[in-house]
């Protein structure tokens, strides 16, 4: 569904894979913490990879469609486009990251009543959000420019294209 709505949003069957591609950090980085911890995939962290899913999505458009525009409003180059949109994204996507992370860092660290409930959701939030804020800001640029140049590519030299449909 994800793929569908982002296919739509860029008017693209490409890009919505690079979103995606950021997915599977923010997930290793969740189960790693776990295991370093000694803790349980439990429901609660489960709770926290659905919404570890939203943040490191968020982050990755927000680099997308900024490169997007560029490359369409002003004939930017994919790498000229995505180097910009690094640059000038960089701090809201930071902000992002440290807001949730902060805020999740109390249920990890797990004092009071209940706490061992709810501290798995704070240790895969914390965990998927600096894996993934290391490794999105390098990954997110270069699978952008390699399925662009993939995008761009011309057809194979044995194919050849369709006649046109005389009187038509």
């Amino acid at each position: 569904m994800i793929y569908i709505v982002l296919g739509m949003l860029y008017e693209s069957l490409i890009h919505p894979v690079t979103v995606l591609t950021t997915l599977p950090s923010a997930g290793f980085g969740a189960l790693l913490a776990l295991m370093l911890l000694k803790m349980e995939f439990s429901i609660m962290a489960l709770v926290g990879m659905f919404l570890l899913i939203g943040i490191v999505k968020k982050n990755a458009i927000l680099i997308i469609d900024f490169a997007l525009d560029a490359e369409r409003a002003r004939g930017l180059t994919a790498v000229q486009a995505v180097r910009e949109a690094c640059l000038l994204r960089f701090r809201p996507i930071l902000m992002t990251t440290l807001a949730a992370g902060l805020g999740a860092l109390p249920l990890a660290i797990g004092f009071g009543q209940g706490a061992e409930l709810r501290q798995p959701l704070g240790v895969t939030i914390v965990g998927g959000l600096i894996a993934s804020q290391l490794l999105t800001l390098l990954t997110t640029p270069a699978v952008y420019v390699l399925l662009d140049k993939l995008r761009r590519r011309k057809p194979a030299a044995g194919s050849q294209p369709l006649p046109a449909m005389e009187g038509a």
